[in-house]
């Protein structure tokens, strides 16, 4: 690179005692003239523009022009290019950007072509941006996301979230989305509508922009742990491409496929797929239709069960109508064979009536015989037992009467007691010096006993 010559400027000399010579061997620059310098071998070394790729960091608009800084991380550390979107550019490159859905955003990796400036009022050398290539960005969103999809796919977790039961009536619903958007009030103004009275605990985070990925993981995850849910809604509204990227990202999927509660997508893609839409258990385009599918099956539950209770009711219908005409056929039978049993007892009644008529005077009779003989026989017989228990009686008196002790006596026999009045029976009961007392017929003999003497067989 050679740069352009410049007319030789004079400068007063100082004597320091170095020579000075008459004129500069190198040619000296003003500030300003360096800055001409450097710009116009800029033009000729950078002829046509130069196409620079970069993560876009720091982007501001100020009025109606936007600057940033396009970042690469190396080895030797950060490389910074500071960039300038003037507005007529801006204006001119909107169309690209709508075309394919794209909105320069921090943290967007871009391939744009400018011209390169060395800006003298600051110092610094920038970027005029004059256009940008699209496809280069899609293309790292796409291989971001198919980086992503192939580890959760190696990992078996698409299809993880899926498989958690939905409520038949998902009434509590735990939503993540930034609250005052058109997305949230779709989604909210949807159930409102439908008259149905849904629970709605609502995360209100970042959808785009540096903080989205954690606050809509941590909302997530938050949810997560909550026993009281039966869903968790994650919706935005649509918007460029790069900014929906955040929902690729692979830290959220993670935590939907973990999550044990199913997780519904509405996104606000009405083409693409993010990564978050393929391990949901159910991912819908929009806020709208994700609340119209909470609407769906909650109607169909209650469709389904007013069927079956219409079903319950008919089938009672039906059953209480057969089960009233058994009865009646019961109960026509049971009158028809109690009146068939009432005549037949009448008759046996009837016939019994007949019989007790001409049998009673006979049985009367014959009872009146046996009476009288039975009184016959009862005046007759105490006579007869009177005379026989009177012989027992005196039997008995005789009996009794030769037992007396009195009569004993009488004959000679006595009873001795000693001192203490007890009965003498044996020579035992009595000793020497031993008072005795011997009761005879006509009286009483006391006598102390001098000895006693046991019987020998020999004095029989």
């Amino acid at each position: 690179m050679r740069l352009i010559e410049s007319s030789a400027v004079s400068q007063p000399a100082f004597d320091f005692d170095d020579v000075v010579p008459d004129e500069f061997a190198d040619p000296t620059f003003t500030v300003g003239e360096l800055a001409e310098a450097i710009n116009e071998q800029l033009q000729r070394g950078f002829r046509g523009g130069i196409w620079v790729r970069g993560e876009i960091s720091d982007l501001s608009n100020r009025g109606a022009h936007t600057y940033f800084s396009l970042i690469e991380e190396g080895d030797k550390g950060k490389a910074v290019l500071n960039v300038q979107l003037f507005a007529p550019t801006k204006q001119r490159l909107a169309p690209l950007l709508r075309k394919f859905r794209l909105e320069l955003r921090n943290g967007m990796n871009v391939r744009i072509n400018g011209d390169l400036d060395f800006w003298a009022q600051g110092g610094r050398l920038g970027l005029k941006m004059a256009n940008l290539d699209p496809k280069f960005t899609i293309g790292d969103i796409a291989q971001s996301r198919d980086e992503v999809m192939r580890r959760l796919t190696a990992e078996g977790l698409l299809d993880t979230n899926r498989r958690v039961r939905v409520s038949p009536v998902p009434l509590r619903v735990g939503v993540v989305t930034s609250v005052g958007t058109a997305a949230w009030h779709d989604f909210r103004d949807e159930l409102e509508r439908s008259g149905i009275g849904f629970q709605l605990s609502v995360a209100d985070v970042r959808v785009q922009g540096d903080m989205a990925e954690n606050m809509v993981t941590a909302a997530i995850a938050r949810f997560a742990l909550r026993r009281d849910l039966d869903a968790i809604v994650v919706i935005r509204g649509g918007g460029a491409r790069n900014e929906l990227a955040v929902f690729d990202s692979e830290k959220i999927a993670r935590t939907i496929a973990a999550c044990p509660v199913p997780v519904l997508t509405g996104l606000g893609h009405e083409i693409d797929r993010s990564v978050a839409d393929e391990v949901a258990h159910t991912a819908l385009k929009t806020p709208t239709a994700c609340a119209g599918a909470l609407i769906e099956r909650t109607q169909r539950y209650i469709g389904e069960t007013e069927q079956a209770f219409a079903s319950i009711v008919q089938r009672s219908e039906v059953a209480l109508s057969d089960a009233t005409n058994d009865l009646s056929e019961a109960a026509h039978r049971i009158a028809r064979r109690t009146y068939a049993a009432v005549e037949r007892s009448d008759e046996r009644l009837k016939m019994r009536v007949d019989r007790l008529a001409r049998s009673g005077p006979a049985a009367l009779t014959r009872s009146t015989e046996r009476l009288d003989r039975a009184s016959a026989r009862l005046l007759e017989r105490p006579t007869d037992l009177l005379a026989r228990s009177t012989q027992r009686l005196d039997v008995l008196a005789a009996r009794v009467g030769a037992l007396d002790p009195t009569v004993q006596l009488a004959r000679g026999w006595t009873i001795t007691h000693n001192a203490a009045g007890d009965l003498v029976r044996s020579t035992a009961d009595l000793g020497v010096d031993d008072v005795a007392t011997t009761t005879l017929a006509d009286g009483t003999i006391t006598s102390i006993v001098t000895a006693t003497h046991l019987k020998d067989d020999t004095d029989a």
